[in-house]
């Protein structure tokens, strides 16, 4: 994928094996927190989380999944961000990455693909799926690990074997159904429009930088194309849509005010209560007050 390999800054340890030149294999540790931007526009990704937690957001569906250690997902072709989590408060993040390509796996397999594979146009699937490890899985990622640590004993035969391995692994798993579905259709490309890909985003607290990675745009080309189809600059239809949306939670649920904040793409509360002010003329705690009963 795309991007775990490029943010250095805050990477400690980044191991690979490369198959037919072609990213096959990875083991990455970091230091949370990072977000790492994925853009796969012909490539699909298992991404194991060995220690630490992510949550991920797709150009599809905004905020998409989390996985904790010892999870993973199956991502096809698409954008993605990737935000990588400390499970406590200042330990490293550990993952481990397995690589499709559609040329590399029509070499491995030689034509001979599993059934499921070859009745990819059939299936229609979501861009993420969560894979639980399961004690196959999990004997599976201790392979790698003990090749990443013995680089010497791997070999170009080894990494294709260790591919097919994981394929059926993850075609066998408790959601094996859904897991097919996805991989089956990795490799068709997904496609979405510019203004789906704002509408699952708006209540993130995602930057016009990353929601332009997701749109695979450059930041200028992001802000040129919203305010074409928007007629306003991003952050003031983002702000008024998270506050709108905020008054309607004030208003019909008992939610926390810091849960609503939160909920609506606020990461501080102060930030929330001062944008609200402004906005509405009233504290968020006023503003449930006097529409109580109405």
């Amino acid at each position: 994928m795309k991007g775990i390999s490029e943010v250095r800054s805050m990477i400690k340890e980044h191991l690979k094996f490369d198959l037919y030149d072609r990213l096959l294999l990875e083991k990455v540790i970091l230091v949370p927190p990072m977000r790492v931007p994925g853009i796969m526009p012909n490539e699909a990704c298992f991404l194991y989380a060995v220690r630490g937690k992510s949550q991920f957001y797709s150009s599809q569906k905004g905020h998409d999944e989390n996985i904790v250690a010892k999870e993973g997902v199956v991502m096809k072709c698409g954008n993605y961000l990737n935000e990588w989590l400390a499970a406590d408060e200042g330990n490293e993040c550990e993952a481990i990455a397995v690589h499709f390509y559609p040329e590399v796996l029509r070499k491995i397999y030689d034509k001979e693909f599993p059934t499921f594979i070859q009745k990819a146009q059939s299936y229609p699937s979501a861009p993420i799926e969560k894979v639980k490890s399961g004690k196959l899985l999990a004997n599976y990622i201790a392979s790698l690990q003990f090749y990443f640590e013995n680089p010497e004993l791997v070999s170009e035969e080894l990494l294709k074997l260790k591919v097919k391995e994981l394929i059926l692994l993850l075609a066998k798993t408790d959601n094996s159904d859904a897991i097919q579905q996805l991989i089956a259709s990795l490799f068709t490309p997904t496609e979405f429009s510019f203004k789906e890909l704002v509408e699952a985003n708006i209540y993130t607290n995602l930057t016009n930088e990353e929601l332009a990675v997701l749109a695979n745009l450059s930041l200028s080309t992001f802000k040129r194309e919203f305010e074409r189809v928007y007629k306003t600059s991003p952050a003031k239809y983002f702000k008024k849509r998270k506050l709108d949306r905020a008054a309607t939670l004030l208003t019909q649920t008992n939610q926390r005010i810091g849960d609503i904040a939160f909920n609506c793409g606020f990461a501080e509360i102060s930030h929330f209560s001062k944008s609200f002010q402004k906005y509405f003329g009233v504290s968020p705690s006023d503003f449930r007050l006097n529409h109580l009963g109405k």
